[in-house]
Protein backbone atom coordinates (compact mmCIF):
# COMPACT_ATOMS: atom_id res chain seq x y z
CA UNK A 1 0.00 0.00 0.00
CA UNK A 2 1.37 3.41 -0.97
CA UNK A 3 0.00 6.90 -0.36
CA UNK A 4 -3.38 5.85 1.05
CA UNK A 5 -5.56 8.89 1.75
CA UNK A 6 -9.14 9.45 2.85
CA UNK A 7 -10.70 12.80 3.73
CA UNK A 8 -14.34 12.81 4.87
CA UNK A 9 -16.26 15.95 3.86
CA UNK A 10 -18.09 18.02 6.47
CA UNK A 11 -21.20 19.55 4.93
CA UNK A 12 -23.11 22.61 6.04
CA UNK A 13 -26.90 23.06 6.31
CA UNK A 14 -27.20 23.62 2.55
CA UNK A 15 -25.09 20.60 1.64
CA UNK A 16 -21.97 22.58 0.78
CA UNK A 17 -18.61 21.17 1.90
CA UNK A 18 -17.13 23.38 4.61
CA UNK A 19 -14.11 21.28 5.58
CA UNK A 20 -12.67 17.77 5.56
CA UNK A 21 -11.77 15.32 8.31
CA UNK A 22 -8.29 14.07 7.43
CA UNK A 23 -8.82 10.50 8.64
CA UNK A 24 -5.99 8.84 6.71
CA UNK A 25 -3.33 10.98 5.09
CA UNK A 26 -0.54 9.46 3.00
CA UNK A 27 -0.25 6.07 4.73
CA UNK A 28 2.23 3.63 3.14
CA UNK A 29 3.31 0.20 4.32
CA UNK A 30 3.93 -3.37 3.19
CA UNK A 31 3.09 -6.74 4.70
CA UNK A 32 5.18 -9.81 3.86
CA UNK A 33 3.49 -13.10 3.08
CA UNK A 34 2.85 -15.09 6.26
CA UNK A 35 3.53 -12.07 8.48
CA UNK A 36 1.40 -10.45 11.16
CA UNK A 37 1.52 -6.66 11.07
CA UNK A 38 0.10 -5.06 14.20
CA UNK A 39 -1.39 -1.57 13.85
CA UNK A 40 -1.70 0.50 17.04
CA UNK A 41 -2.58 4.03 18.08
CA UNK A 42 -5.11 6.06 20.04
CA UNK A 43 -8.79 6.08 19.12
CA UNK A 44 -9.30 8.29 16.08
CA UNK A 45 -5.81 7.77 14.67
CA UNK A 46 -7.13 6.11 11.49
CA UNK A 47 -6.57 2.40 12.21
CA UNK A 48 -10.07 1.16 11.39
CA UNK A 49 -10.47 3.56 8.48
CA UNK A 50 -7.27 2.13 7.00
CA UNK A 51 -8.72 -1.39 7.31
CA UNK A 52 -11.94 -0.39 5.57
CA UNK A 53 -10.02 1.32 2.81
CA UNK A 54 -7.96 -1.82 2.22
CA UNK A 55 -11.16 -3.88 1.93
CA UNK A 56 -12.71 -1.16 -0.26
CA UNK A 57 -15.66 -0.90 2.11
CA UNK A 58 -15.05 2.80 1.55
CA UNK A 59 -13.27 4.22 -1.48
CA UNK A 60 -9.91 5.96 -0.96
CA UNK A 61 -9.29 9.46 -2.29
CA UNK A 62 -5.78 8.42 -3.34
CA UNK A 63 -3.34 5.56 -2.97
CA UNK A 64 -2.16 2.44 -4.77
CA UNK A 65 -2.57 -1.08 -3.45
CA UNK A 66 -0.76 -4.17 -4.74
CA UNK A 67 -1.57 -7.71 -3.59
CA UNK A 68 0.98 -10.43 -4.47
CA UNK A 69 2.15 -8.33 -7.41
CA UNK A 70 -1.36 -7.62 -8.71
CA UNK A 71 -2.65 -4.03 -8.49
CA UNK A 72 -6.15 -3.46 -7.15
CA UNK A 73 -8.30 -1.90 -9.87
CA UNK A 74 -6.86 -0.10 -12.90
CA UNK A 75 -6.86 -3.33 -14.92
CA UNK A 76 -5.65 -5.51 -12.03
CA UNK A 77 -7.68 -7.40 -9.44
CA UNK A 78 -11.39 -6.61 -9.47
CA UNK A 79 -13.30 -5.86 -6.28
CA UNK A 80 -14.84 -9.35 -6.46
CA UNK A 81 -11.38 -10.95 -6.73
CA UNK A 82 -10.10 -8.78 -3.88
CA UNK A 83 -12.92 -9.88 -1.59
CA UNK A 84 -12.09 -13.51 -2.26
CA UNK A 85 -8.41 -12.94 -1.55
CA UNK A 86 -8.78 -10.71 1.51
CA UNK A 87 -11.33 -10.99 4.31
CA UNK A 88 -12.04 -9.03 7.47
CA UNK A 89 -13.18 -9.84 11.02
CA UNK A 90 -14.86 -6.96 12.85
CA UNK A 91 -14.95 -5.97 16.51
CA UNK A 92 -18.65 -6.40 17.29
CA UNK A 93 -19.34 -10.11 16.97
CA UNK A 94 -23.12 -9.62 17.16
CA UNK A 95 -23.57 -6.63 14.85
CA UNK A 96 -21.44 -8.23 12.12
CA UNK A 97 -23.76 -11.27 11.92
CA UNK A 98 -27.24 -11.30 10.43
CA UNK A 99 -29.62 -12.13 13.34
CA UNK A 100 -31.87 -14.04 10.92
CA UNK A 101 -29.07 -16.30 9.65
CA UNK A 102 -27.82 -19.45 11.30
CA UNK A 103 -24.06 -19.96 11.56
CA UNK A 104 -24.07 -22.12 8.43
CA UNK A 105 -26.18 -19.65 6.45
CA UNK A 106 -23.87 -16.81 7.47
CA UNK A 107 -20.78 -18.66 6.22
CA UNK A 108 -22.34 -20.10 3.05
CA UNK A 109 -23.66 -16.70 1.92
CA UNK A 110 -20.22 -15.52 0.80
CA UNK A 111 -19.41 -18.89 -0.72
CA UNK A 112 -22.59 -18.84 -2.81
CA UNK A 113 -21.86 -15.28 -3.98
CA UNK A 114 -18.56 -16.55 -5.37
CA UNK A 115 -20.26 -19.29 -7.37
CA UNK A 116 -19.97 -22.32 -5.08
CA UNK A 117 -22.93 -24.71 -5.17
CA UNK A 118 -25.31 -25.05 -2.25
CA UNK A 119 -24.23 -28.52 -1.04
CA UNK A 120 -20.51 -27.80 -1.48
CA UNK A 121 -20.88 -24.45 0.30
CA UNK A 122 -22.59 -26.14 3.22
CA UNK A 123 -19.78 -28.70 3.49
CA UNK A 124 -17.14 -25.95 3.40
CA UNK A 125 -19.07 -24.07 6.08
CA UNK A 126 -19.10 -27.11 8.35
CA UNK A 127 -15.39 -27.60 7.73
CA UNK A 128 -14.71 -23.94 8.62
CA UNK A 129 -16.69 -24.33 11.85
CA UNK A 130 -14.55 -27.32 12.80
CA UNK A 131 -11.39 -25.32 12.14
CA UNK A 132 -12.47 -22.63 14.59
CA UNK A 133 -13.38 -25.15 17.29
CA UNK A 134 -17.17 -25.26 16.87
CA UNK A 135 -18.70 -28.70 16.38
CA UNK A 136 -21.04 -28.38 13.34
CA UNK A 137 -23.65 -30.76 14.75
CA UNK A 138 -24.05 -28.41 17.72
CA UNK A 139 -23.53 -24.96 16.18
CA UNK A 140 -24.35 -25.15 12.45
CA UNK A 141 -28.02 -24.27 12.92
CA UNK A 142 -27.71 -21.84 15.83
CA UNK A 143 -28.63 -18.19 15.47
CA UNK A 144 -26.37 -15.42 16.83
CA UNK A 145 -28.51 -14.85 19.94
CA UNK A 146 -28.09 -18.54 20.83
CA UNK A 147 -24.29 -18.22 21.07
CA UNK A 148 -21.87 -16.49 23.43
CA UNK A 149 -19.67 -13.61 22.32
CA UNK A 150 -16.67 -15.88 21.88
CA UNK A 151 -18.69 -18.39 19.84
CA UNK A 152 -20.08 -15.63 17.62
CA UNK A 153 -16.57 -14.34 17.00
CA UNK A 154 -15.48 -17.85 16.03
CA UNK A 155 -18.32 -17.88 13.49
CA UNK A 156 -17.03 -14.56 12.14
CA UNK A 157 -13.55 -16.04 11.83
CA UNK A 158 -14.98 -19.14 10.14
CA UNK A 159 -16.75 -16.90 7.64
CA UNK A 160 -13.46 -15.10 7.02
CA UNK A 161 -11.43 -18.25 6.31
CA UNK A 162 -14.12 -20.16 4.38
CA UNK A 163 -12.99 -18.69 1.04
CA UNK A 164 -9.34 -19.57 1.71
CA UNK A 165 -8.12 -15.95 1.63
CA UNK A 166 -4.48 -14.96 1.60
CA UNK A 167 -4.93 -11.97 3.93
CA UNK A 168 -7.14 -11.62 7.00
CA UNK A 169 -7.73 -8.17 8.51
CA UNK A 170 -8.58 -8.36 12.22
CA UNK A 171 -10.05 -5.06 13.41
CA UNK A 172 -10.21 -5.12 17.22
CA UNK A 173 -11.41 -8.71 16.82
CA UNK A 174 -10.81 -9.72 20.46
CA UNK A 175 -11.26 -6.44 22.32
CA UNK A 176 -14.95 -7.04 23.14
CA UNK A 177 -14.25 -10.45 24.71
CA UNK A 178 -13.40 -11.13 28.34
CA UNK A 179 -9.80 -12.06 29.04
CA UNK A 180 -10.18 -15.82 29.28
CA UNK A 181 -12.11 -16.04 26.00
CA UNK A 182 -9.76 -13.49 24.44
CA UNK A 183 -6.78 -15.76 25.12
CA UNK A 184 -8.57 -18.73 23.55
CA UNK A 185 -9.44 -16.77 20.39
CA UNK A 186 -5.89 -15.39 20.11
CA UNK A 187 -4.44 -18.89 20.33
CA UNK A 188 -6.95 -19.99 17.67
CA UNK A 189 -5.84 -17.16 15.36
CA UNK A 190 -2.18 -18.07 15.82
CA UNK A 191 -2.96 -21.72 15.05
CA UNK A 192 -5.03 -20.84 11.96
CA UNK A 193 -2.27 -18.62 10.64
CA UNK A 194 0.18 -21.53 10.68
CA UNK A 195 -2.26 -24.15 9.40
CA UNK A 196 -3.67 -22.05 6.55
CA UNK A 197 -0.56 -19.98 5.74
CA UNK A 198 -2.41 -16.73 6.36
CA UNK A 199 -1.16 -13.15 6.48
CA UNK A 200 -2.66 -10.94 9.21
CA UNK A 201 -3.25 -7.22 9.66
CA UNK A 202 -3.98 -7.09 13.38
CA UNK A 203 -5.52 -3.80 14.53
CA UNK A 204 -5.85 -3.27 18.27
CA UNK A 205 -5.57 -0.73 21.07
CA UNK A 206 -4.33 -3.48 23.40
CA UNK A 207 -0.55 -3.17 23.26
CA UNK A 208 0.05 -6.42 25.13
CA UNK A 209 -2.04 -8.41 22.65
CA UNK A 210 -0.26 -6.80 19.70
CA UNK A 211 3.10 -7.67 21.26
CA UNK A 212 1.99 -11.29 21.65
CA UNK A 213 0.78 -11.90 18.09
CA UNK A 214 2.71 -9.53 15.81
CA UNK A 215 5.93 -9.83 13.82
CA UNK A 216 6.08 -6.11 13.05
CA UNK A 217 4.25 -3.10 14.47
CA UNK A 218 3.00 0.06 12.76
CA UNK A 219 2.14 3.06 14.95
CA UNK A 220 -0.36 5.66 13.72
CA UNK A 221 -1.11 9.14 15.01
CA UNK A 222 -3.77 11.45 13.58
CA UNK A 223 -3.90 9.72 10.20
CA UNK A 224 -0.13 9.36 9.77
CA UNK A 225 2.38 6.55 10.25
CA UNK A 226 4.88 7.72 12.87
CA UNK A 227 6.86 4.51 13.41
CA UNK A 228 7.14 0.99 12.03
CA UNK A 229 9.50 -1.87 12.74
CA UNK A 230 10.02 -5.36 14.19
CA UNK A 231 7.90 -5.96 17.25
CA UNK A 232 10.75 -6.47 19.73
CA UNK A 233 12.65 -3.46 18.43
CA UNK A 234 9.58 -1.21 18.71
CA UNK A 235 8.65 -2.40 22.19
CA UNK A 236 12.19 -2.29 23.60
CA UNK A 237 13.69 0.68 21.76
CA UNK A 238 10.94 2.88 20.35
CA UNK A 239 12.34 5.92 18.58
CA UNK A 240 9.30 8.19 18.25
CA UNK A 241 8.23 10.13 21.38
CA UNK A 242 4.57 9.25 20.75
CA UNK A 243 5.36 5.54 20.65
CA UNK A 244 7.34 5.87 23.86
CA UNK A 245 4.46 7.68 25.57
CA UNK A 246 1.97 5.12 24.28
CA UNK A 247 3.95 2.22 25.73
CA UNK A 248 4.61 4.10 28.98
CA UNK A 249 0.84 4.37 29.49
CA UNK A 250 0.50 0.59 29.87
CA UNK A 251 -0.36 -0.49 33.40
CA UNK A 252 1.91 -3.01 35.07
CA UNK A 253 0.61 -6.26 36.51
CA UNK A 254 2.76 -5.52 39.57
CA UNK A 255 0.83 -3.18 41.90
CA UNK A 256 4.14 -1.94 43.35
CA UNK A 257 5.09 -0.41 40.00
CA UNK A 258 3.08 2.79 40.10
CA UNK A 259 2.93 5.47 37.42
CA UNK A 260 4.15 8.70 39.02
CA UNK A 261 3.96 10.97 35.97
CA UNK A 262 1.41 11.05 33.18
CA UNK A 263 3.27 9.87 30.05
CA UNK A 264 1.08 11.74 27.57
CA UNK A 265 -1.13 14.75 28.29
CA UNK A 266 -3.81 16.48 26.26
CA UNK A 267 -6.13 15.28 23.53
CA UNK A 268 -5.20 14.67 19.88
CA UNK A 269 -5.64 17.81 17.75
CA UNK A 270 -8.69 18.35 15.56
CA UNK A 271 -8.30 16.17 12.42
CA UNK A 272 -10.14 18.84 10.44
CA UNK A 273 -7.27 21.28 11.02
CA UNK A 274 -4.24 19.23 12.09
CA UNK A 275 -1.07 21.05 13.20
CA UNK A 276 1.47 22.06 10.59
CA UNK A 277 4.68 20.06 10.30
CA UNK A 278 4.70 17.22 12.80
CA UNK A 279 1.17 16.44 13.96
CA UNK A 280 2.42 15.28 17.36
CA UNK A 281 4.30 18.50 18.14
CA UNK A 282 1.45 20.04 20.18
CA UNK A 283 1.84 17.25 22.77
CA UNK A 284 5.59 16.64 22.47
CA UNK A 285 8.10 17.83 25.08
CA UNK A 286 10.88 18.02 22.45
CA UNK A 287 9.00 20.16 19.91
CA UNK A 288 11.07 22.91 18.29
CA UNK A 289 10.59 25.38 15.46
CA UNK A 290 11.53 22.82 12.80
CA UNK A 291 8.72 20.54 14.03
CA UNK A 292 6.14 23.20 13.11
CA UNK A 293 7.79 24.21 9.86
CA UNK A 294 8.62 20.85 8.25
CA UNK A 295 6.68 17.60 8.20
CA UNK A 296 8.99 14.74 9.27
CA UNK A 297 9.34 11.70 7.04
CA UNK A 298 10.08 8.12 8.03
CA UNK A 299 13.82 7.71 8.48
CA UNK A 300 15.83 4.58 9.22
CA UNK A 301 16.52 3.81 12.88
CA UNK A 302 17.94 0.33 12.38
CA UNK A 303 17.19 -2.82 10.43
CA UNK A 304 13.63 -2.49 9.08
CA UNK A 305 12.93 0.15 11.75
CA UNK A 306 11.72 3.63 10.73
CA UNK A 307 10.39 6.64 12.62
CA UNK A 308 9.06 10.03 11.54
CA UNK A 309 10.61 12.42 14.06
CA UNK A 310 13.05 15.30 13.54
CA UNK A 311 14.77 14.48 16.84
CA UNK A 312 15.98 11.12 15.50
CA UNK A 313 16.70 12.19 11.92
CA UNK A 314 20.28 13.37 11.30
CA UNK A 315 20.64 16.86 9.81
CA UNK A 316 16.93 17.62 10.34
CA UNK A 317 17.62 20.94 12.05
CA UNK A 318 16.46 19.72 15.46
CA UNK A 319 18.87 20.38 18.33
CA UNK A 320 18.70 16.74 19.39
CA UNK A 321 18.83 15.28 15.89
CA UNK A 322 19.90 11.65 16.18
CA UNK A 323 20.25 11.79 19.97
CA UNK A 324 17.04 10.01 20.89
CA UNK A 325 17.77 7.14 18.52
CA UNK A 326 21.22 6.61 20.06
CA UNK A 327 19.77 6.78 23.56
CA UNK A 328 17.35 3.95 22.70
Amino acid sequence: MEGLRKYFPLRGPLGNVNAHVQAVDGVSFHVAKGETLGIVGESGCGKSTTARLLMRLIDPDAGNMVLDGDPIGHGGLTLRELRRTMQMVFQDSYASLNPRHTATEEITFGLRVHGIGRSEAREQARSALRLVGLEPDMFADRYPHEMSGGQRQRVNIARGIALNPRVLILDESVSALDKSVQAQVLNLLIDLKERLNLTYLFISHDLNVVHHVSDRVLVMYLGKVVEVGPVERIYQAAAHPYTRALFASRLSMDPRQRVDAVPLVGDPPNPVRPPSGCRFRTRCEMAEAVCAAVEPILSEQGALHEAACHAVTPNSGHSRAGGLAHAA
